[in-house]
């Protein structure tokens, strides 16, 4: 099955400065200074083939140097309006209530992001536009993948677009009926990893042209639920995506490319869309571990010839590891599951050439040595 790669979509390309703006107006929107709790969603994921929007956006905007800058129109206005946070978090569209509800309980127009009520906002991606596509051939049997960032038994209930649905109006439930229900799937690797999914065998239905379909995962260990909308095109394509960025890495999609000369949604083929980094940057630590906990510090430097303003650091605890953050200090904080990203404070975001700025932190729990950390530069 072929499920990589990519077609330009061209239109507004953003300054990478601009978008780390988001970055860290998200990040400062859950800034943690005296005390930090890990976050109660643990279950994560997202579907990845069929593609996600919120899955295909993310690796979409992902720049060489790891800021966001959108290739595909329709992602670049889901990063507009609902903020960096949405995109980093990809596998993080739930609602920790949620406990299989669907009519009456997730309004029509909402379906997309299962009503808007988990810590980000996905509600952009409700929204009608040019996302990108996967393109596949009716009655062929496929391998569905769903990204297992965190690992709970429950179903995945599969729900699609009926003939003659109208595309240019956000979905609602009677648009939809239900196609296939998988329970407790096999997976190819444990949680916390962009390359593990669940997977199953789907034989794809009878349809033509543009289509959409709906997952919906429900728990069976607790009430949280999981949603994600792909877009698909019955066009006798072999699992081909397009719309995104040429050479876009999709983790657990397995090939195919789509040359952008031969996409009819493509506005501008010749846009490369990488961006316009203003500086890179590095970030290194020291730990001091005592008994219970340990004092990181983390010096972050600019590498360039040119300023960086703004920068966001950030890694991943290793799974199960029980490390929280219980202060810091010059950062703001914010987590999903074993996601972690500092942002600066008020007064170190801007970097000169060959400077660096410093910030820190407690944990609680044991850690020697951080993990690789990740420097994004605007």
């Amino acid at each position: 099955m072929s499920t990589t790669t990519t077609v330009a979509l061209g239109g507004r390309r953003r300054r990478i400065a601009a978008v780390m703006s988001l970055v860290l107006a998200a990040v400062a929107a859950m800034t943690i200074t005296t005390l930090f709790t890990r976050d109660e969603a643990q279950a994560h994921g997202a579907t990845v083939f069929p593609g996600s929007r919120q899955y295909l956006c993310y690796f979409d905007a992902l720049s060489g140097n790891g800021a966001l800058d959108p290739y595909n129109e329709a992602c670049q206005s889901a990063l507009d309006q609902g903020g960096a946070n949405a995109f980093y978090n990809w596998f993080g569209n739930l609602d920790s209530n949620g406990a299989g509800q669907t009519v009456g309980y997730i309004p029509d127009g909402q379906i997309c992001n299962g009503g808007g009520r988990g810590p980000y906002d996905f509600s952009a991606f409700n929204d009608p536009g040019n996302w990108p596509k996967t393109h596949v051939t009716a009655g062929d049997t496929v391998q569905w993948r769903y990204n297992n960032w965190a690992h709970h038994p429950g179903k995945f209930d599969l729900y699609i677009t009926k003939n003659g649905w109208d595309p240019n109006q956000p979905i609602g439930w009677d648009d939809l009926e239900k196609f296939q229900t998988f329970t407790n799937p096999a997976s190819n690797g444990g949680p916390g990893s962009n390359d593990h999914y669940y997977y199953a065998n789907l034989t794809l239905p009878q349809k033509s042209g543009y289509h959409m379909v709906f997952t919906h995962w429900v728990r069976s260990d607790s009430n949280e639920n999981f949603y994600a909308c792909s877009d698909v095109v019955f066009d006798g394509g072999n699992g081909e995506v397009s719309g995104i960025r040429p050479g876009a890495d999709l983790p657990g999609n397995d090939g195919g490319v789509v040359d952008p000369t031969d996409d009819p949604t493509s506005d501008d083929p010749t846009d490369p869309g990488t961006g316009n980094p203003t500086g890179a940057c590095t970030a290194t630590a020291s730990v001091s571990s005592w008994n219970g906990g340990a004092t990181v510090n983390i010096t972050v430097r600019n590498t360039s010839t040119a300023p960086v303003s703004d920068w966001m650091i950030h890694w991943l605890w290793p799974p199960n590891s029980g490390i929280t953050i219980r202060d810091s200090w010059s950062t703001t904080i914010s987590s999903m599951g074993d996601m972690q990203m500092a942002g600066p404070a008020a007064w170190n975001g801007t970097i000169s050439s060959s400077g660096s700025a410093t910030f820190g932190f407690n944990v609680t729990g044991t850690l020697s040595t951080m993990p690789t950390m990740d420097c994004i530069p605007g």
